[in-house]
């Protein structure tokens, strides 16, 4: 009780203001090109990325007790928004599945759902991060060279327009703009040099990311006054509606048609979403925990509540379905956040920009967005990370590389379902293999063989044990014991009462048994393992091997 009151002083919403509203305002300048982007790949309007941005940042940020993720539009359900909205013929007909959707989140809160997060390896978790890392680069280095074609937010390898994140690197090269590239670059200096040179770091009061903003801003109104063919143009540029008015703005809020409710495609679409939103979020959340370094615990159980009630608000209004994003945590993490007030603030943020600004973030050139993502998308794949699980072994690395490179080349879900298949087959393979020990051990009259159960031996090791014991010799002497084991499969204790009463004495075998419980005794198992074992030791005093005798009772 002390440690958590402890933790509420030190990490209170405005314990840390400084540095969390310095990180919000970074969020809210990567976050804002995403909600437009992921909002027209998913042939909805802009606003309604924007007011799913909002809605995540506001309302969600307060409901969650996580204090690194930021949540919104997510790439990964544009297939699904875009399918929906043309199955169900209108986009207020959507907004019913969502607001549905949100109901189903709210009811896995409650019935706890949040824990299968706990199933996750890390792992598979940091495979996870490491391929976003890399699709973020592969996505944001056409942009930093003024090649606009995909939407800012796309995190699939095969793109809407038959191209994948590997063509698309080299057409590229077929659509330079000079002056993206200048603004990238320079962007990329700043950030770099940032936490290097002695002069920038004492600027503490702006964060890296909005003074290259601020950069890119300048460098291209220059090129612009001046009518250099460097200029970039409003294509490269971010795009945000701009109303006339707040009587207008208010016009462009839809809500949803409740007349649909016994549509059951709209049910079908509210279940697709509500699973893989939570999922989407699960995931998102056990790696924002990995990237604290306060190392905190996210309540997940909270936090499918208030993804719930997010849904549930943004369908109101007119936005997309939302869930925790890595990106933008991820960004959030790399700017210094602290609490959840930095999500609070890039909320705000959104909201005020789209009422009262909107002219002035059309300025921002979609280069210098670029080379802050670039740099976040470096950090989550360090090769640091790489060389870490390779030396923990291949039954870590492998998982760890499957994950990073189907997250790459399918998309997060595919990914990480194979990491997890691959991580249980490596479990089950331990398994198979450490359910018993065989050992040969001397005693007066010959060897006996040795078979040691582990505490757990399931019908996975019957093949196993079946091998073994089949591998004895006529004539032999076998010791099987279960002074650890606390589970035994009855298809194993089958297997062993065969061996014994009926194997065994074919090959004219001695078997005794040892230390299973009365629930897992077997009749007539035979007693014929002498009574007194030999064991060599080194005696120090004596300087010389001994030969000890040792009976049955102490065996």
């Amino acid at each position: 009780m002390v440690k958590e009151q402890l933790k509420t002083q030190t990490f209170g919403l405005f314990s840390h203001i400084k540095s969390d509203v310095s990180s919000g305002l970074v969020v809210f300048l990567v976050a804002l090109p995403l909600c437009l982007g992921i909002a027209l790949a998913s042939g909805a309007s802009p606003l309604s990325g924007i007011i799913s941005g909002v809605i995540g940042g506001l309302v969600v940020g307060f409901l969650s007790n996580s204090h690194l993720s930021v949540s919104g539009p997510a790439a990964g359900l544009t297939a699904i928004v875009a399918k929906a909205i043309i199955d169900l013929g209108s986009f207020e007909t959507f907004l019913l599945a969502v607001f549905i959707a949100g109901i189903f989140q709210l009811a896995l809160g409650f019935i706890k759902a949040g824990t299968i997060s706990n199933y996750f390896p890390n792992n598979v978790i940091e495979g996870m991060l490491a391929g976003i890392g890399i699709i973020i680069i592969l996505k944001q280095l056409p942009h930093a060279f003024g090649y606009d074609a995909d939407y800012e937010g796309d995190e699939s390898f095969v793109q809407p327009d038959g191209r994948n994140s590997f063509t698309e690197f080299f057409d590229v090269f077929q659509h330079l703009e000079p002056g993206a590239i200048l603004i990238a670059g320079v962007s990329l200096v700043v950030l770099i040099s940032w936490n290097y040179i002695p002069f920038l770091k004492k600027i503490n009061l702006l964060p890296a990311a909005l003074v290259v903003v601020l950069l890119g801003v300048l460098i291209n109104s220059l090129l612009l006054l001046n009518g250099h063919s460097w200029a970039l143009q409003q294509q490269h540029l971010v795009a945000l509606p701009v109303p006339k008015d707040l009587a207008s703005l208010s016009d462009l809020i839809t809500t949803p048609d409740f007349s649909a409710i016994q549509n059951s495609k709209v049910w079908v679409s509210a279940l697709s979403i509500a699973v893989i939103a939570s999922i989407e979020t699960l995931l998102c959340i056990e790696a924002a925990d990995r990237m604290d370094v306060h190392k905190r615990y996210t309540d997940t159980n909270r936090e499918l509540k208030a993804q719930g009630i997010g849904n549930m608000l943004s369908s109101m209004l007119g936005g997309l379905p939302m869930t925790s994003v890595v990106v933008r945590t991820s960004a959030n993490k790399e700017a210094g956040a602290q609490t959840k007030l930095s999500t609070i603030v890039h909320g705000l943020l959104l909201l005020v920009a789209v009422v009262f600004i909107p002219g002035l973030l059309n300025k921002i050139p979609l280069a210098t967005l670029a080379a802050i993502l670039l740099m976040v998308g470096y950090k989550l794949a360090k090769p640091s990370v790489f060389i870490h699980f390779w030396k923990r072994g291949k039954y870590q690395f492998l998982p760890f590389l499957l994950t990073f490179l189907a997250v790459i080349l399918t998309d997060l879900l595919i990914g990480v379902a194979l990491g997890l298949v691959l991580s249980i087959i490596f479990v089950l393979w331990g398994n198979l293999r450490k359910a018993f020990d065989v050992t040969r051990e001397m005693y007066t009259d010959g060897e006996v063989t040795h078979i040691s159960l582990a505490q757990e031996v399931s019908f996975l090791n019957k093949t196993a044990i079946k091998n073994t014991l089949a591998a004895i010799p006529e004539n032999s002497r076998v010791l099987i014991t279960a002074h650890q084991t606390v589970y035994i499969a009855h298809d194993i204790l089958d297997l062993i009462k065969e061996f014994t009463e009926v194997r065994a004495k074919e090959r004219n075998i001695s078997v005794k048994l040892r230390g299973f419980k009365e629930e897992y005794k077997l009749d007539n198992a035979p007693e014929t393992v002498p009574q007194v074992r030999i064991e060599q030791y080194y005696d120090v005093a004596k300087r010389q091997t001994v030969v000890k005798e040792i009976t049955d009772n102490n065996f």
